[in-house]
């Protein structure tokens, strides 16, 4: 197992240097800089404060500089929040967005999962339609209507949560259920539908014969394997969930890496943009090499492959 998670460490570094290469060199060919925003400044100023930040140079100059800058682990100075390092910004904002994302998982996998073998469990009757309907319906609805909705229900109608900002564990309630609400309704369908196949097995049929309780059936034998397709795609919807919260940071006003990279975009914040983009990439990678290490706890045989 140890070669392994090294062979799959090894991997993720290529993918990192390439994320890194396209984030720099798109940045550079969209029209627009990361000054033409804001007053016209006259032709030495602009040209010293290009000279500054090396945007003089010839663009693979520029790209040697970023490379040399990322070795030693330095993303660089924000071009718009002036005396600030960009791992300065990402230090103090990452935590939240981290913190949001695992809450999202936790409803995610909290919901989902479940959901799903309740759903198969009871196959064909009432229940099983109204989970595949709620789940169908979290899928549907995008993020930003359902964090909308919860706003106006639970704060303004009901005032039983806060509407906004990062304070405490009642301030993360509605973001996460918005953010997770739509992979937790993919995770049902998919955990209704690998139970189900694996409830008609052979030795599912026998292990009942043998006089096992349903409790043993269902999670001792049935959900051990049909666990390994929900495991599998736990690495993207967790990396999705992590790196996809700028809408919901956004509605409700939560100061993490998501606003700053708008903001960066809408700048053309070079390094932060680039920042961003590369922790984000990592968190990606981190999660799909942590699912691929649970897969081969839970099936060895994917170490000889």
């Amino acid at each position: 197992m140890g070669f392994y998670f090294f062979k799959r460490v090894l991997q993720g570094i290529p993918v990192l240097l390439t994320v890194a290469t396209l984030t720099f060199f798109i940045m550079r060919v969209v029209p627009g800089g990361p000054f033409d925003r804001d007053k016209k400044l006259p032709p030495e100023i602009l040209a010293n404060i290009e000279a500054k930040y090396h945007l003089d140079k010839p663009l693979w100059h520029q790209y040697l500089l970023y490379l040399q800058q990322l070795a030693r682990g330095d993303f660089g100075p924000s071009y718009k929040y002036v005396g600030r390092d960009v791992a300065d910004i990402i230090g103090e904002t990452f935590p939240v967005s981290l913190a949001l994302g695992l809450c999202a998982v936790a409803v995610t996998v909290g919901f989902g999962i479940p959901a799903g073998i309740f759903s198969a469990y009871k196959q064909n009757t009432a229940i099983d339609r109204t989970f595949i309907f709620l789940a169908t319906l979290g899928i549907s609805l995008p993020s930003f209507v359902l964090g909308s909705l919860l706003i106006l229900l639970f704060s303004h109608h009901w005032h039983l949560l806060p509407p906004a900002l990062w304070e405490g564990p009642r301030h993360a309630l509605m973001p996460a259920f918005a953010l997770g609400a739509a992979y937790a309704g993919y995770v049902a369908r998919l955990t209704r539908s690998t139970v189900l196949e694996v409830l008609a097995s052979d030795y599912i049929r026998t292990a009942r014969a043998k006089g096992l309780s349903e409790t043993a059936v269902l999670f001792k034998h049935a959900l051990k394997n049909a666990i390994g397709p929900v495991v599998s795609v736990m690495g993207p919807v967790t990396a999705g969930l992590i790196t996809g919260s700028f809408v919901i940071e956004f509605i409700f006003s939560i100061p993490g890496m998501g606003s700053f990279f708008i903001t960066a975009v809408t700048n053309r914040d070079y390094p932060l943009i680039m920042g961003v983009t590369l922790v984000y990439a990592v968190l990606i990678v981190l999660a799909n090499i942590i699912v691929d290490m649970i897969y081969v706890w839970l099936d060895p045989r994917v170490c000889i492959k």
